[in-house]
């Protein structure tokens, strides 16, 4: 497997016009999920058994999972992985106790405003499954909405050909604290989180990553339920190196994404063509011996190139461009380039900080963006579970400082009710 070469040196100004750009398909898949959420929507459990008999391939009898199947699940899991999930979880709570608001307070002239920030009431985790089992993501998507406060946390994850959840999921549900694991997959299973059905009541926020139809899933029915604005899909990278770094480190991180799977991303970026050399050697000779080496090549012979560039500057442009899930900096001085960096949803700063360890204990949520959207988007935060309340409390003195105000600006916009809302009140009160 080679990665594909680009060769920036000769470029002058933008490189945008010289690079590729993943896209979603417009089409297909768009129509595929509309279908889907649309007959959920009309026949709720009925249709969701349906497709995860079409696309699942199993029977199922009910779709909530037992509290007591949750509880034995954990006890059947090797206690080194428990520990291990527990010590992920401790990173990941502790980092998202950090990002709670405090409650704004201003007081002037009379006047008392207040920021208050509430959770929303009910939130939906989406775990995915089919290639791999995440029982990170359970974890990455489950605490920061407890930190946050929010009162039911329900996680979806997709059944297995027995039609049981991994019993490694259910663990990591337990001791993320999740109330309710509902064995659906798929865009109907983002269509049941937000419209409902008999059997499982709609939340309030749908979050966590998936493939292209969970992520088109999760764009359309935002409106109806609180969707971040990221797209959390296919996995991608961009790993940017110097040589400072050996070259089967930066060719083994180019490699960990790729190997969930097709429709990803992985790049290498570069101003040394040695490195280029070097790396593109190392990561074929370990993609030939990865025991995921079929996924690893799909996404590789797709969207895995190596891209050579004539200065750091112009690597960073190239890295914006893109707007990576994940970026990392194997330079000599990461922290010089850190200023750089404008689109990307995390960033891991040395030799010995691979991407792999925000996957799953470093503390930060690893559902972040993909598909460009880290030029708006962000990581999965607290503020995600919450919502912001505008308190306003006015006395006689604060209404006499802004009443002219109000006037002039509701008459300027021949808004005559809301001008009259404040000349009633002077009236009447000068009686």
């Amino acid at each position: 497997m080679v990665l594909t070469r680009i060769d920036l040196r000769g470029v002058d100004g933008p490189v945008a016009a010289h690079l590729p750009r993943p896209c979603t398909p417009a089409d297909g898949p768009v129509d595929t999920v509309r279908g889907i959420l649309r007959e959920v929507r009309d026949r709720g459990d009925e249709a969701v058994l349906e497709f995860t008999s079409r696309f699942d391939r199993v029977e199922l009898s009910s779709l909530l999972v037992d509290p007591a199947e949750i509880r034995a699940a954990r006890d059947r899991v090797d206690p080194g992985v428990i520990a291990a999930l527990g010590a992920a979880a401790e990173s990941i709570a502790e980092y998202h106790r950090e990002q709670l608001p405090d409650d704004i307070i201003i007081v002037r002239d009379g006047v008392l405003l207040r920021g208050l920030h509430r959770p929303v009431g009910r939130a939906g985790c989406y775990v995915p499954g089919g290639r791999a089992v995440y029982p990170s993501t359970v974890l990455m998507t489950a605490i920061p909405a407890g930190v946050a406060g929010v009162s039911e946390v329900v996680l979806c994850v997709p059944p297995g050909p027995d039609g049981r959840v991994p019993d490694v999921t259910l663990a990591a549900a337990s001791v993320a604290g999740v109330d309710e694991v509902i064995r659906v997959g798929g865009a109907q299973a983002i269509a049941a989180l937000a419209y409902g059905t008999e059997s499982i009541r709609p939340v309030d926020v749908i979050v966590g990553p998936g493939n292209v139809y969970v992520a088109i899933a999760k764009q359309e029915v935002a409106g109806v339920v609180g969707v971040p604005s990221s797209f959390a899909g296919p996995s991608e990278v961009v790993v940017m190196a110097d040589g400072s770094a050996p070259a089967d480190f930066t060719a083994i991180d180019v490699i960990v994404q790729a190997e969930h799977g097709p429709d990803g991303l992985a790049w290498l970026v570069t101003w040394s063509e040695a490195v280029a050399d070097d790396v593109s050697a190392a990561v074929r000779r370990l993609v030939a011996v990865a025991p995921r080496r079929a996924d690893i090549e799909a996404t590789l012979a797709k969207s895995g190139y190596a891209v050579v560039c004539r200065s750091a500057e112009q690597a960073m442009e190239v890295a914006n461009f893109i707007a990576p899930e994940h970026l990392e900096l194997q330079t000599a001085d990461p922290e010089a380039l850190l200023p750089m960096v404008r689109n990307a949803g995390a960033v891991f700063c040395g030799a010995w900080t691979p991407a792999s360890l925000g996957d799953y204990v470093a503390g930060p949520s690893h559902v972040l963006p993909t598909n460009g959207t880290a030029r708006f988007a962000s990581a999965l935060t607290v503020h995600d579970f919450m919502k912001d309340l505008h308190v306003v409390s006015v006395n006689r003195v604060g209404f006499e400082s802004m009443a002219d105000h109000v006037v002039t600006l509701a008459t300027a916009e021949g808004l005559d009710a809301h001008a009259e809302s404040v000349r009633l009140r002077r009236s009447l009160g000068a009686m």
